[in-house]
């Protein structure tokens, strides 16, 4: 008898111990995320006193934020294929290693250019960080669990977007711009603990028979994200010639990138996983939505200050509440994600975007605060559950050999959701404004410009629904064998 209670109560040792070990192994990615989407909010705060401090146009120093985005959404998906093949926990480690080495480079620059440089490098570190979190789930927590660990991951994300400003105009005020880049280090080192302690190392590779990295499809897949993303960001939203041959030289680039991985060996994106329609559904689903979601953030100053008369400090309080709101709702919606199952929530969620949308589209010219504040409420809460039940659809796809590649295609569909947001949504809303300038229209014009723009994101969410349905109809039906 007391050799059965021993032996209970070893294991039940063994399991309290195994689940610490699992919330810190999660907090080492949660961390991760919370970097990463840091490094991108934080350093916009700075642009004017880096612009002072070296005496540098806009056009210049707008190169800090334009390095990192650029080289996390161009090297997202090949950090993810490469800790497929090399080991995910070692490909992190040396992630946060380099993301933080980069940091201790961008705050000791002494040149804007050096500066710029380790923008890059923090944001190849970042490209790691975002891929492999979400693919070192599965090792990290549960199956069962999975959808609280990735409602967790959004919430980190959404809390680093939105207290990047804030922090660094602490940080600017108080020690100099220099501080924003060097407390990267001592979070990033508390980073680096808990993934080494904690998370479970990464199973042994064959030594025989080892898959080799795709250069030639990595070289042409960063070209080609790069050339779209800087498409789409040049000229500070303009569209002239050189926007347009970046966009050819984009479309070239895919059609290289696809026969390129048809005849590789061991090609970086397998293009055979967008036959599972769920799969393909998920990844537009998050393209749709994270293009939605930016024209909350393209729209909404201009709308508070044209329209509604607000001064910037205002403002700036009103579209925290956005990313403060997906923060809040973040774990719920994983939680709702593990009890509901994810194809229910991440439709509940479409339908609140969509819902949100449309009370925008119809709104009254002057609706007051609250009346703006409830709908983007709405939105950012139905978001936060679309994307954690999305997320972990998305990832349940995956093959266990094949989940950094995945994570990475899914974070670049954000991205790319993201830059096309900006810059497709910020067209939308000027020309249905009708003004050569929108920071100078009247607020009538300001209005039916962001009814329009939010009845598109209503329609774009709509798409979205249908595509998620059709995808899992499509995947549920059962495979035909062809004749031979």
């Amino acid at each position: 008898m007391s050799h059965t209670i021993a032996a209970s109560d070893a294991a039940a040792s063994g399991g309290a111990e195994s689940t610490s070990s699992a919330r810190l192994a999660l907090a080492g990615l949660s961390l991760s995320t919370l970097l990463s989407s840091l490094g991108i909010s934080i350093a916009n705060v700075a642009l004017p006193t880096l612009a002072e401090a070296f005496a540098a146009s806009f056009q210049e120093v707008q190169w800090v934020v334009l390095a990192y985005l650029l080289a996390i959404t161009s090297l997202v998906v090949s950090a993810g294929r490469l800790g497929d093949i090399v080991g995910r926990r070692r490909l992190l480690l040396a992630g946060i290693l380099l993301f933080a080495a980069a940091s201790l480079v961008c705050g000791l620059a002494p040149t804007l250019w050096l500066l710029v440089a380790g923008r890059a490098g923090q944001g190849l570190g970042a490209a790691v960080m975002m891929a492999l979190a979400m693919a070192l789930v599965g090792e990290a927590v549960a199956k069962e669990r999975a959808g609280s660990a990735m409602g967790l991951l959004g919430t980190m994300s959404a809390i680093g977007t939105a207290l990047g400003p804030s922090l660094g105009g602490v940080l600017i005020a108080a020690f100099g711009w220099r501080a924003i880049f060097l407390v990267n280090a001592p979070l990033a080192a508390l980073t680096l603990l808990f993934v080494h302690r904690y998370l479970p190392v990464d199973p042994p590779k064959p030594r025989t028979g080892r898959v080799p990295f795709d250069t030639l499809g990595t070289l042409l897949l960063a070209l080609t994200l790069a050339a779209y993303a800087f498409a789409m960001t040049f000229g500070r939203g303009g569209f002239g010639p050189a926007n347009l041959g970046l966009l050819l030289a984009a479309a070239v680039g895919a059609g290289a990138f696809v026969l390129a991985q048809a005849r590789a060996a061991s090609p970086l994106v397998r293009l055979a996983m967008f036959r599972d329609p769920a799969l393909s559904a998920g990844l537009a689903t998050t393209a749709l939505v994270s293009t939605v979601m930016m024209a909350t953030l393209v729209v909404g100053p201009f709308y508070l200050t044209r329209a509604l008369g607000l001064d910037m400090a205002l403002v700036g309080l009103v579209v925290s509440v956005g990313p403060l709101v997906a923060a809040v709702t973040g774990i719920p919606a994983g939680h709702l994600t593990d009890r509901f199952g994810a194809p229910r929530v991440a439709a509940t969620g479409l339908g609140g975007i969509a819902v949100g949308s449309v009370v925008l589209a119809v709104a009254p010219a002057n609706p007051g605060i609250a009346g703006y504040i409830a709908p983007i409420a709405v939105m950012t809460a139905s978001y936060a559950l679309c994307q954690a039940a999305n997320n972990t659809a998305v990832m349940a796809r995956a093959g266990k050999e094949q989940r950094g590649v995945v994570s990475g295609i899914l974070n670049l569909s954000r991205n790319l959701g993201l830059i096309t947001g900006a810059s497709a949504m910020g067209a939308v809303f000027a020309l249905a404004a009708a003004a050569s300038d929108i920071a100078t229209a009247e607020p009538d014009s300001v209005v039916a410009g962001m009814r329009i723009t939010f009845a598109v994101a209503a329609f774009l969410i709509g798409v979205a629904l249908v595509i998620m349905l059709a995808g899992r109809v499509l995947a549920s039906r059962p495979r035909v064998p062809k004749a031979i």
